[in-house]
């Protein structure tokens, strides 16, 4: 009996000693943020305004590491594949909610992630050259009376514009022909010189165009107009009910993630997105910030990849 309250004292005294070391607190090394697009590209763009403001509330560095290929697919599970400490994050995007329904993946976007918070979204844009039709009731009118014979452009198939392209035939009625490019500015070059009639794009990478009179803007795409654009409309507003969609990105941690560091890292970035430098940075881009909770980004994801999903099977899109 002696021997065993001996025990008992010494493994207390353990107990005591250990509670009193002092805890390793998260983050103690730099955290790495993965890009699945290309330096340049919004997602990296974004990234990278975004890094060093969250390091600065985290008190760690941030760094950004491009992981290109297969539209974000191989940086996605690179990370959900990762350690679940909080050290190895993804800019997941609205590529992934789309994705889930046109590849075959070895991973499941919405379950081996954590979604920890939305970060920014690049508002669209269906621009015009300017001898296509010059209102969204015009062009689908001369849609539906010629059937597939008006060409539109996007940065490459099964992207976000691709998409966008898609989601305007169905919910339009119509059938608009889709031209897959690489990359948004080849795609504006062709519609520049009159080889395509239209363009689904972020509105970033058009908005000169319109102002300098070469392209014609037909309507935004999302719930509000274009900070950079106010007179021209939704195509909301212009008679396409329920089309609200936009280019989002967002901070995702493998599955397993703890809680609390889940925590931590949401409540630093809705502290950065507060910043009125990171604001007038995002501006410029034409991005903008949405700071929100962790079940918001998570109740999107599953929004949007049921959205695409229906779209998708609606458009019969498939990718080669």
């Amino acid at each position: 009996m002696k021997l065993i309250i001996r025990c008992l004292a010494v493994l207390l005294a353990l107990g005591t000693a250990n509670s009193a070391w002092p805890q390793r607190s998260y983050p103690d090394k730099p955290v790495k943020i993965v890009a699945g697009f290309p330096p340049g590209s919004a997602a990296d763009v974004v990234a990278r305004i975004f890094a060093p403001k969250l390091g600065e509330g985290l008190g760690q560095p941030v760094v950004v590491e491009n992981r290109p290929g297969a539209g974000s697919n191989l940086a996605a599970e690179l990370v959900a594949r990762s350690p679940a400490d909080g050290y190895t994050l993804f800019l997941g995007s609205v590529a992934n909610t789309i994705n889930a329904s046109l590849f075959k993946l070895g991973f499941d976007f919405a379950t081996d992630l954590a979604p920890i918070a939305l970060v920014a979204e690049a508002p669209g844009i269906l621009v015009a050259h300017p001898s296509a039709p010059g209102t969204v009731s015009e062009l689908i009118a001369t849609a539906k009376a010629n059937p597939g014979g008006i060409f539109y452009a996007s940065s490459a198939s099964g992207t976000i514009a691709h998409l966008w392209g898609e989601l305007f035939n169905v919910t339009a009625g119509v059938k608009l022909t889709h031209v897959p490019y690489k990359g948004s500015a080849p795609a504006a070059v062709d519609l520049l010189a009159g080889r395509v009639a239209l363009q689904f794009t972020p509105a970033s990478t058009v908005v000169s165009h319109v102002k300098a009179g070469k392209l014609k803007a037909l309507g935004s795409i999302g719930r509000e107009r274009l900070a950079a654009l106010p007179e021209v409309p939704t195509l909301a507003e212009s008679g396409i009910a329920g089309f609200e969609s936009s280019l989002w990105f967002g901070l995702t941690a493998p599955a397993a993630t703890p809680r609390d560091v889940i925590e931590r890292l949401n409540s630093e970035t809705v502290r950065a997105l507060a910043l009125p430098e990171l604001k007038a940075q995002f501006a410029a881009q034409s991005v903008y910030g949405l700071p929100g909770t962790s079940e918001r980004f998570r109740a999107l994801i599953r929004q949007d990849t049921e959205k695409w999903a229906n779209v998708i099977k609606a458009a019969n899109v498939k990718i080669d």
